[in-house]
């Protein structure tokens, strides 16, 4: 026999089986590696969503860089409501509050009356919130509600004092003043109406009257 290359044929047969097995597991690995695409990516993980209390509690905060004392405090008295205890409104509240009281005595001081009354009446509102720890304060509840009373009491004299006059429009605009900041005020919604009634009949006078 002469010598030369083996047939393919016989080099199968001549190889062991489990090199035949180990070629077979190649290539099924290989074909599938191939053929099978990568998992499609999903979407991203949204981040949790805060909470409704501290949102309120944030918008709170911006209020208060800003200057609205009085929207913080509602929109902390929110926060509060939805998880009371809150300890960002437990923190902020107090400093809030005072800086409403600290406005109603400027404005009060530079005659802004209307101004004044509001601030010290959102004062009488929030003081016995259960996030103020109102014993603190330098000033109590009746020492500002006296406040209140003592601008209304000037504001109604005044307001007397044109009606009799005949100064109409002067008198409107203080009882207006008053019911800007107290709204359940009767007596001052009385004389507004007894007021612009007898504005409007003097205005339908013929000339001459």
């Amino acid at each position: 026999m002469r010598g030369g290359p083996l047939p393919r044929a016989l080099l199968l047969l001549a190889l062991p089986a489990f090199a035949l097995q180990g070629c077979a597991w190649v290539s099924k690995t290989f074909h599938a590696t191939v053929s099978t695409p990568p998992p499609a990516a999903g979407p991203a993980a949204k981040p949790p969503e805060a909470a409704a209390h501290d949102k309120l509690f944030a918008e709170g905060m911006a209020a208060l860089r800003e200057g609205g004392h009085e929207r913080a405090l509602e929109l902390f008295s929110a926060a509060w409501q939805e998880k009371p205890g809150h300890p960002g409104v437990a923190r902020e509240f107090d400093g809030a509050l005072l800086s409403i009281k600290k406005d109603g005595d400027a404005a009060y001081a530079q005659g802004k009356w209307e101004e004044a009354g509001k601030r010290w009446m959102g004062t009488l509102r929030y003081i016995t919130h259960p996030a103020s720890n109102w014993r603190s304060y330098p000033f109590t509840r009746s020492e500002v509600q006296a406040k209140v009373d003592r601008l209304t009491a000037a504001l109604t004299e005044k307001a007397l004092t044109e009606f009799r006059r005949g100064e109409l429009p002067l008198a409107i605009a203080d009882w207006k003043t008053i019911l800007s900041y107290d709204p359940g005020h009767e007596e001052a919604a009385r004389s507004l109406q007894t007021a612009l009634k007898q504005l409007e009949t003097l205005k339908n006078l013929p000339p001459g009257k």
